[in-house]
């Protein structure tokens, strides 16, 4: 297998009830000491950076892993462990399975909350940090229009009835060809027995969020001015979940984030489309 494809992997990580893999995707040079982490959102997965893999990993060793419940990582026992502090956790044993000492990171929603998370803390191995539409403040609207579907998992008589609800519940992705919208369908379903298709991804994931679902917006400020780390913001311009306001405030506190407005999308950019490719390896790349 050549160094430019990608490698399929897993590790093992400790949970409070036990052994759990994760599993993850591996582009480029096995020696290459310069590593980039690319971590998805709630409900998708490692195949999503399938394409932005491809285009980093000429100067990177890119490692896309399947955070715990979705892909092909394991499911947890206890669905209350799904969190940010198990997924920081995680990404720790991972990066030192890849034994460097430091990684660059481009996190996507939840993705980019967990390289928030470990990124704040002291000694962290996170040398740039790209969030792709998250932040320190989580709207109250967002989180209800990701509650109503999140841990639902119907099944679909055909691959075009699923595809046709990955369209639904990800129309905020912006547009994007037939092609890439059955890609992006056909990473996070799998057909079952009977020939009906059903999304892939632990419904437990669902229990803490609809169990601390919060009267108002979710804040995280203490953890986002801890961050050290130099540090680009991807926004979507109709983003339901990372405002204008929240984007201003970053700028100006803590790391002390650049921005880039994504236009015509909402949350959130999903890094398929060269000039959000760009931005991200023109940010990684200078100097």
């Amino acid at each position: 297998m050549g160094a430019m494809e990608p490698r399929q992997s897993t590790v093992q990580c400790m949970s409070p009830k036990g052994l759990h893999r994760i599993a993850y995707r591996e582009w480029g040079d096995p020696a290459n000491g310069n590593v980039l982490v690319c971590v998805h959102g709630l409900t998708r997965c490692a195949r999503d950076f399938d394409t932005f893999a491809a285009a980093m990993a000429d100067r990177y060793r890119v490692i896309c892993p399947d955070v715990a419940g979705r892909g092909h990582s394991d499911w947890l026992p206890d669905p209350m462990l799904y969190g940010i502090p198990q997924y920081v956790a995680d990404m720790v044993t991972l990066i030192a399975r890849l034994d460097v000492g430091q990684v660059d990171w481009v996190g996507t929603s939840m993705g980019g909350i967990i390289g928030m998370g470990l990124a704040a803390q002291p000694n962290t191995p996170v040398r740039k940090l790209v969030v792709n539409d998250a932040g320190p403040v989580l709207t109250k609207v967002s989180l209800e229009r990701i509650a109503a579907y999140v841990g639902a998992v119907p099944l679909f008589p055909d691959f075009g009835t699923a595809q046709q609800y990955v369209r639904a519940v990800s129309a905020s992705f912006g547009p994007h060809t037939e092609d890439e919208w059955r890609f992006l369908t056909e990473v996070v379903v799998r057909k079952q027995p009977d020939g009906r298709y059903k999304m892939h991804y632990d419904p437990g994931v669902a229990e803490p969020f609809k169990h601390q679902m919060p009267e108002g917006n979710i804040e995280l400020w203490p953890l986002y001015d801890a961050i050290r780390s130099p540090m680009l913001v991807l926004h979507g311009e109709l983003s339901d979940l990372l405002t204008r306001e929240t984007c201003d405030a970053m700028a100006h506190r803590g790391p002390r984030a650049r921005v880039v407005e994504i236009p015509g999308v909402g949350h959130a950019p999903t890094l398929m489309h060269a000039d959000q490719i760009g931005i991200v390896r023109n940010y990684l790349l200078e100097g």
